[in-house]
Parts: C-alpha cells; structure tokens; sequence
C-alpha cells in the first residue's frame, strides 16, 4: 500500500511572523531591485511558492523568521486565517516566477520591453511587501475577499475572509 504526505496546512498563522515575513521579502526585493540582481527573484519564486503549496512549515522563509527574527519581536501573536495568505503566497509565486522568466528571456535573447515588464514587476513586488510589513494591508488577501463575495471562491473556503461579518455573527451565537 502506498502512503502519500499531504503537508501539514494551518488554518490559522500568527500575523506578526506574516509581517516580519513580508518584511524580508521587502528588503529581498529592494536589493534585487536597486542591484539588478534578478537571479534573488528566483529564491523568492521557490519560496513563495512552498508557502503556498505546502504551507509556512516548509518554506525556509518563514522558518527563518520564526526561529531568529520573531523571537526578538515582543509582541504577542495575533491569529489570522491563513486561507487568504496562501493566495497571497501564490501571487507572491505568480509574480516572482514570472519576472524570473523574464530575466532568462532577456538573459537568452534580449528583446524591447522585457526590461521595463522587468522593472514593473519588481516594483509591485516591493510595493505589496511593503504594505504588509508596514501597514498590515495583504493586497492578495484583499483580492482574495473581493472574489469570494462576487462569488469566485466559495465561502466553505474560509467564512471570515469572504463573509467577514459571519465572525461576529458566530460571537454573537455563543454569547
């Protein structure tokens, strides 16, 4: 009989680690970007995707942040669904991997406009980084509410994130 691994996904991860986790890729994609480094979008690529395929347990990102960064942050965690940071992940990977073909591309056989496509991505991918390290404000997480309640993701997938008001709704049973 054959046994196959499922990893592992929470449903809930600490906020604060997201942050700090958005935080590296932030200042990742900074160096990437004012360097010219394009190869760093790479890693990013891999690890994004982990994240989002096998969950934080995996990704050497997140562990990295949770063994050395988090435990300098005196801050209590704070919980939140991890359904929408996984889509977050994979437009994370989405991005990444395709400014990584790009930069192969224009490696190979460079072409008009493969540079500036370059650049734009690079950008957004400081730009979503950074408002979650600095804000809290998840863009993907955002998208990811905005399909399920016009009805692109059902709402078994995470009732908090499409219907924010079922929480309170469920607190209001219980009380």
């Amino acid at each position: 009989m054959n046994t196959v691994l499922v990893p592992r996904i929470p449903a809930l991860v600490d906020e604060v680690s997201v942050r700090l986790i958005a935080g590296v890729v932030l200042a990742v994609g900074i160096v990437a970007l004012v360097t010219q480094q394009w190869w760093l979008y790479a890693l990013l690529a891999i690890d994004f995707t982990i994240r989002a395929v096998a969950g934080p347990r995996h990704s050497p990102l997140a562990q990295l942040v949770n063994r050395w960064i988090r435990p300098l942050v005196r801050i209590a965690p704070r919980l939140t669904a991890f359904t929408p940071k996984r889509f977050a992940a994979g437009i994370g990977a989405v991005m990444t991997a395709a400014l990584t073909v790009l930069w192969l591309v224009r490696f190979a056989a460079p072409a008009p406009g493969l540079g500036v496509a370059m650049l734009v991505i690079a950008a957004v991918m400081v730009l979503f980084p950074a408002l979650e390290a600095v804000l809290g404000l998840c863009v993907g997480c955002k998208i990811f509410g905005l399909l399920g309640r016009v009805g692109l993701i059902s709402e078994d997938v995470c009732v908090d994130c499409v219907r924010p008001s079922a929480r309170a709704e469920r607190v209001k049973i219980r009380v």
